[in-house]
């Protein structure tokens, strides 16, 4: 028996949440009330607002799920008083005045440099011919073609925006590794997750993860709500 029955899930950069399709009938079939958050990506702001919109509308409480980008929406939202339990998925989880734009501005020598081409009109894309190599190397091409072409615009004022207090430091949180990952490092992903004093979970996939793996990605958001 589970105490937490809200799902909430916060999904990051260049998609949208319809990725998260495989993880919500994974944890539809056990009677977990879900709710998929559409972050706008334009600011964190604004995504921390679509986020809480969603968590006013709760019943009681949930377990606020974040993949990449998204691990910095749910870190601002999450002392939101309906948030019980954090997960991050292959995510960012940034301590108190940090952003995307300072976790990736010094990156180890040899990890993988994300194809994100140079902004737009204050917006970035990831390089269309690279995107399944990169972002989802464990999908199917069609799928990762799809993706790469049904890209969203990731706000630059997005990256920048900086967390004011980590709902880690409040919240019991679960964090999964996705070891194939070549968006964030998996050592980045791990030093991220001991900060915040996350219980971890490895698994063999690309940044996709959440996609590719739903089950893993279901079977961790299940710890945190129990």
């Amino acid at each position: 028996m589970t105490s937490i029955t809200n799902i909430v899930l916060v999904h990051g950069g260049f998609v949208d949440g319809s990725g998260w399709q495989g993880v919500y009938d994974d944890l539809a079939k056990d009677g977990f009330q879900i709710r998929i958050v559409q972050n706008p990506t334009l600011s964190l702001e604004g995504d921390v607002a679509a986020t809480r919109q969603v968590l006013d509308s709760l019943d009681g409480p949930a377990v606020l799920v974040g993949h990449s980008y998204g691990g910095v929406v749910i870190s601002e939202a999450g002392t939101h008083p309906n948030v019980a339990a954090l997960a991050y998925i292959a995510a960012f989880a940034p301590d108190k005045g940090e952003s995307v734009s300072t976790l990736i501005a010094d990156p180890p020598p040899g990890a993988p440099v994300p194809p994100i081409l140079p902004p737009r009109d204050g917006f970035l894309f990831l390089d269309r011919d690279k995107f399944h190599g990169a972002f989802a190397a464990d999908l199917p091409a069609r799928t990762a073609e799809f993706m790469a072409d049904a890209q969203v615009p990731w706000g630059v004022d997005a990256l920048g925006g900086a967390v004011t207090e980590p709902a880690w430091r409040h919240k019991p949180s679960w964090y999964l590794v996705a070891t194939e990952d070549r968006m964030i490092p998996p050592p980045a992903q791990r030093a991220m997750a001991e900060r915040s004093g996350a219980t971890v979970v490895e698994a063999i996939g690309s940044h996709a993860v959440y996609v590719s793996q739903p089950a893993a990605v279901a079977d961790l958001i299940r710890q945190a709500a129990a």
